[in-house]
């Protein structure tokens, strides 16, 4: 679905320059007092049926998803709606900044839901600074009625990136193995969800078990483990289609694999004779390039966002170890030093860090820079893996499972390790790949 600015709309000049102002989120400390936010119903210019509903409950379920949006990055505090007045049309533009003064807001969301001659909607975006009166930014979304939820996460990444610096993550999606049954026998599925849980359905009917969900760059097709006639193999699945292919046909077991950032490659992990070692493969099939030599296991590689490294686990040294390589093979050294073991790293997107699970005492999600300084473990759960980041590099996605159950649900955290919440899922679930910005 691709998002158009709104040329056009009524009378607002939705599109003049705003004035320039100081409001601000710091986010590299805790998060003990989030930035009070209102957030009122967003009016129509006219009630109009759509689809979707009418354009004046549009106005309130696209204000509840800005809201749950911005609350659950931690950074917000959402006014309670017994706190908010109701906005008139009018009003979007030219706000009461007396009664958002009186009511303990720094900043304020307005907007407006629209339906259009062809059947579109256009949702208008407005962030306000209330002490200082003074509109910070705006934006408008031209949209068909069933994507009204992605007008609403734009509108949060909007507020978010204005009053934080950091990149948008909110319109965006999740591949995760959705998990059911008894501890002994799960069956596990492919499923795909909004990063907020909304829009969920099942890929794979759960005939075979899957594991380690990747998405490609263009988010069309995905990368995975199944377990086909009881051989582990790597395939990638068509989202549009639903269809799936075999990535390298070998008597051999493959597993844990991922797109290169270009898409160009899937880099993945064969086991040939009890060693394994990791290898890559042009997406469209041909044949695989070993990278790695050294006896022992290698496995969940993972590139960096420029493509011309790879992080990845092996076993070399006696323990389970992270180590770093150029895209070729090449140049390869340890990073991790610390105490325990160290397995599925994930390169952030914004090239800074490297997520993993910290195993030693339990299984914890942490942080460390790319020459394995700084280590930082963000999370404190019995067995928490499988780390995998937001488009922006701010938020990790892991699952965790409680101890005893078998049963895994998955999780988010920051950066900070402050904020940490569960993300809905309709079953359980596990290997979370938080994929791309949707186009």
């Amino acid at each position: 679905m691709r998002f158009r600015l709104a040329l056009s709309l009524l009378s607002l000049a939705l599109f003049a320059a705003p004035a320039a102002a100081q409001l601000e989120v710091d986010i590299t400390g805790g998060i003990a007092q989030p930035m009070p936010i209102a957030i009122p119903g967003m009016p129509t210019p006219a009630v109009a049926n759509t689809p979707a509903g009418d354009t004046a409950a549009l106005g309130q379920r696209v204000a509840d998803v800005v809201t749950n949006d911005l609350k659950n990055s931690g950074l917000f505090s959402p006014l309670p709606k017994s706190a908010l007045q109701t906005v008139t049309h009018p009003q979007v533009t030219a706000p009461d900044y007396m009664f958002w003064t009186q009511s303990g807001a720094q900043a304020l969301i307005q907007g407006f839901v629209q339906a259009n001659g062809d059947g579109s909607l256009t949702v208008g975006c407005y962030l306000y600074d209330v002490l200082a009166r003074t509109e910070l930014t705006r934006q408008g979304f031209v949209v068909q009625p069933a994507q009204w939820r992605r007008a609403a996460h734009k509108c949060a990444d909007l507020v978010y990136t204005r009053l934080t610096g950091e990149g948008p993550y909110f319109d965006s999606r999740v591949v995760y193995v959705s998990e059911t049954g008894p501890k002994t026998n799960r069956i596990k599925r492919l499923a795909i969800m909004d990063q907020d849980g909304a829009n969920h359905r099942f890929l794979t009917n759960g005939q075979t078990i899957v594991l380690t969900p990747r998405f490609a760059p263009n988010q069309q097709t995905i990368t995975y483990m199944s377990y086909s006639n009881n051989r582990a193999r790597v395939y990638v699945y068509d989202i549009g289609s639903g269809s799936q292919r075999l990535v390298v046909d070998q008597p051999n077991m493959t597993f844990s694999p991922r797109f290169s950032p270009d898409g160009r490659y899937i880099v993945f992990s064969m086991a040939i004779g009890g060693n394994t070692d990791i290898y890559r493969v042009p997406a469209g099939g041909g044949t695989p390039q070993r990278l790695t030599t050294s006896p022992g296991i290698d496995t969940g590689a993972s590139y960096s966002p420029d493509g011309s490294k790879i992080v990845f686990e092996s076993d070399r040294s006696g323990t389970q170890q992270l180590y770093v390589m150029n895209a070729d093979g090449s140049n390869q050294n340890r990073i991790s030093f610390g105490s325990g073991r160290y397995g599925s790293a994930a390169w952030s997107p914004r090239g800074d860090l490297i997520a993993f699970t910290k195993i030693g005492g339990g299984f914890n999600v942490g942080i460390m820079n790319i020459d394995g300084s700084g280590e930082k473990i963000l999370t404190n759960g019995w067995q928490d893996e499988g780390p995998s980041w937001s488009p922006n590099g701010r938020v990790i996605m892991f699952f965790r499972t409680a101890q005893g159950s078998g049963k895994a649900d998955l999780w988010s955290v920051d950066l900070t390790g402050v904020n940490e919440r569960p993300v809905p899922t309709p079953l359980d679930g596990s290997d979370p790949a938080w994929g791309p910005l949707l186009p």
